[in-house]
């Protein structure tokens, strides 16, 4: 079976309202992304939180449609019913089905982290009996250890949990933290999100790893006793979150934060030296990871 992919550019306002019209005019699926992509013009969809987003000012629309459709006729009433002009072009290509769950599997490999520490989607065969490897399968959960910011994190705790410490990760996505540190010898993980398919998908991901790590919305887990607390999100949240993150770890205690960009580390680090000896950031591929340990008591 094949399928036809028509392509696109409308201006940034059109994006949402003429996705939605293609659908209803018969579209099989709609893709979108910035039309200015790896371009001086480039520019993220969202701002972290906090922000005011920002959108793009054209959208690449990506359009497929059974191969009998009448595209340009779907097209024409999605226009029509969105409000939108027509586009003054459109790229038509012919797609191929494919087999595309082992298309999408073939994209995901064992991803090493450390010398011990291995990712290893489920379909995967483990590649060192010999070392620890964390079953994760991608997902709607942020968390595959793909990304600098998780594997920086995945690295200190190989590198520096104590045997039988108590960890909190706070924006837990995937789960992944809280799984690895039980697999390298925390005695409790706790991980909290305020997203309730990131809790479903990390409860899955603990079951999958053997490892009885709790998952809580923000508020459930308890105030005080972590011997290290783990944030992977982002910069403004991590800066207003500092007091409550400090408030969960104990006395001589580690802080360890990520998903800061290299010259936001600064930022964040001030946040945190109320309450924490903050180190030297970690840096990777732009990504910083700060370590910081926690004072005897909390200034007044």
């Amino acid at each position: 079976m094949t399928y036809r992919q028509v392509t696109f550019t409308v201006p940034g306002a059109r994006i949402d309202p003429i996705s939605d019209a293609l659908i209803e005019a018969g579209a099989l699926s709609v893709d979108v992304a910035d039309a200015d992509a790896g371009t001086p013009a480039e520019r993220a969809a969202y701002d972290e939180p906090g922000q005011a987003a920002r959108g793009w000012s054209r959208g690449r629309v990506s359009v497929l449609f059974a191969a009998n459709a009448d595209v340009e006729a779907a097209i024409a009433a999605a226009c029509r019913l969105s409000g939108t002009p027509y586009p003054p072009a459109l790229e038509q290509t012919e797609v191929a089905d494919h087999d595309w769950v082992r298309l999408t599997r073939d994209q995901f490999k064992p991803i090493r982290i450390s010398p011990r520490l291995w990712i290893v989607p489920s379909w995967e065969r483990a590649p060192d009996p010999e070392t620890i490897s964390l079953r994760l399968d991608p997902g709607l959960a942020f968390g595959t250890g793909s990304h600098p910011s998780t594997r920086l994190c995945l690295q200190w705790l190989d590198a520096n949990l104590e045997q039988g410490a108590h960890v909190l990760d706070y924006g837990c996505g995937s789960g992944i933290l809280a799984i690895a540190a039980l697999r390298l010898g925390a005695a409790r993980a706790v991980g909290v999100d305020i997203d309730p398919q990131a809790l479903v998908a990390a409860r899955d991901n603990a079951m999958q790893n053997g490892v009885a790590a709790q998952f809580h919305e923000p508020g459930a887990e308890s105030d005080t006793g972590y011997h290290v607390v783990l944030a992977n999100i982002l910069a403004n949240p991590l800066i207003a979150l500092a007091p409550l993150l400090s408030a969960r770890t104990l006395a001589g205690g580690h802080i360890v934060l990520s998903g800061i960009l290299e010259d936001q580390a600064a930022e964040v680090a001030s946040a945190y030296s109320a309450w924490y000896d903050v180190d030297a950031a970690i840096v990777e591929d732009g990504w910083a990871l700060l370590v910081g340990r926690r004072r005897g008591e909390a200034p007044a």
